[in-house]
């Protein structure tokens, strides 16, 4: 019997996802989708960024400490079971999370309409502001003066986001992989401004205090949420509930001081 060879598609980017969770879940344990997942595995797998302190940073061989590293222990422990740390990248958390490689994300990520059409997030637990950094001598005073300047910002980045809604036609935009490929971009002349979060921001101002940089304006005040599987509603309702608990009881407020050195701000519900 003679078979018919269909003829091939591209995969596309839903149809490589797919085939990544099929390989992936060929080698590993399906991902948690509710908290029995969690309890019967004795683990929760959380990605975060490793190269965004006070967020995230690496301290050793597979060492991490940070803002969303001690809200991950913190989590671990009220749910009594083993943390993993899994370290990402910006642009690979998404993939990382709808892959099944990890649990759920606390990696500093921005609350958006548009990341939510493939992801749930929980309420808030964080909160930064995206700031737009220049030398002082560049003459920008609002969104009009950014047509005149190459502005550069982190692919796919909330600063990609929040620079691109502002900037008037005719703004050079650059993107680079990273924030620190960005903020070396600037130091090196190859752009003006760039779109960074103002804990980046400080750190540049402070480790090059001869360039004279400053803030210009701030572009969007950026509520984080710890980010999982649509689907996972058994899961959210804990995540959410474990936030509720712990800004009321003062242990995340307790973190925020730790590492940002101020009060846990107000944070917005949904």
């Amino acid at each position: 019997m003679s078979t018919k060879m269909l003829p091939r598609r591209p995969l596309g980017v839903l149809g490589a996802l797919g085939t990544a969770g099929i390989l992936f879940g060929a080698t590993r344990p399906a991902a948690a989708q509710t908290i029995d997942d969690v309890l019967n595995r004795k683990k929760v797998q959380v990605g975060l960024l490793v190269d965004l302190p006070p967020f995230g940073l690496t301290v050793g061989n597979n060492k991490y400490e940070g803002y969303d590293v001690d809200v991950s222990n913190l989590m671990a422990k009220y749910l009594g079971v083993e943390l993993e740390l899994v370290p990402l990248t910006g642009p690979n958390r998404i993939p990382y999370l709808l892959t099944g490689k990890v649990d759920m994300l606390i990696a500093c990520f921005g609350i958006t309409p548009e990341r939510a059409r493939q992801v749930t997030f929980s309420i808030p637990y964080a909160s930064i502001d995206i700031e737009l950094l220049a030398p002082k001598s560049t003459k920008i005073s609002g969104a009009e003066d950014l047509k005149a300047f190459k502005v550069g910002v982190a692919r796919a980045s909330t600063q990609d986001t929040a620079l691109s809604a502002i900037a008037p036609q005719g703004t050079r935009i650059m993107r680079f992989d990273d924030d620190a490929s960005t903020a070396q971009a600037m130091l090196s002349g190859q752009i003006d401004a760039i779109g960074v979060n103002n804990m980046t921001a400080k750190q540049i101002v402070d480790m090059n205090p001869s360039a004279a940089y400053e803030v210009k304006m701030v572009l969007r005040h950026q509520p984080n949420g710890i980010t999982l599987r649509r689907g996972q509603t058994d899961l959210l309702q804990w995540v959410n509930t474990f936030i509720y608990y712990i800004k009321n009881n003062g242990e995340l407020d307790t973190i925020y001081h730790k590492w940002l050195g101020t009060p846990l701000p107000e944070l917005p519900v949904f």
